[in-house]
């Protein structure tokens, strides 16, 4: 059995893990852990979108 992810899908997956590893390992405490977390989260799939955009203008 393989598992089959598209771009978009690991890069999310990808955001998921760094993002908690950086909640845990920048901040220290629990609130700001997650505020932190889910701030990287956003700011990491915000950026697949707006590099998938510059690499949508480019190519045409």
């Amino acid at each position: 059995m393989t598992l089959a992810l598209s771009h978009f899908s690991a890069a999310v997956l990808f955001a998921v893990f760094a993002s908690i590893v950086f909640g845990i390992t920048q901040r220290s405490t629990s609130r700001e852990q997650i505020r932190y977390g889910l701030y990287c989260f956003a700011m990491f799939v915000g950026g697949v979108f707006v590099a998938g955009w510059v690499m949508w203008f480019l190519r045409r």
